[in-house]
């Protein structure tokens, strides 16, 4: 839990157009290109990085983070 708030906080140092669309072409646009909500200042907004439900996806993590050690149990990320 304390790297994900690590990378939240290093996240509020990159604007969405510092984000880059492909590590090996840094020409390449990101899929939603410059068509970002003027509400997205960093990269840590709650908006930039969604779940498929349209929840953020940090929060998300942290969530299930927490739970994990209440209930001292793993947590598990799989790809559906």
């Amino acid at each position: 839990m304390n790297e994900l708030e690590a990378i939240k906080k290093k996240l509020q140092k990159f604007t969405p157009s510092q984000v880059i669309g492909c590590i090996d072409d840094l020409s390449k646009s990101p899929p939603c290109g410059d068509n970002i909500s003027k509400d997205i200042t960093s990269l840590s907004n709650s908006n930039y990085f969604i779940t498929s439900e349209g929840e953020d996806l940090i929060d998300r993590l942290m969530k299930a983070l927490e739970k994990g050690q209440k209930t001292n149990s793993d947590v598990y990320i799989e790809s559906i």
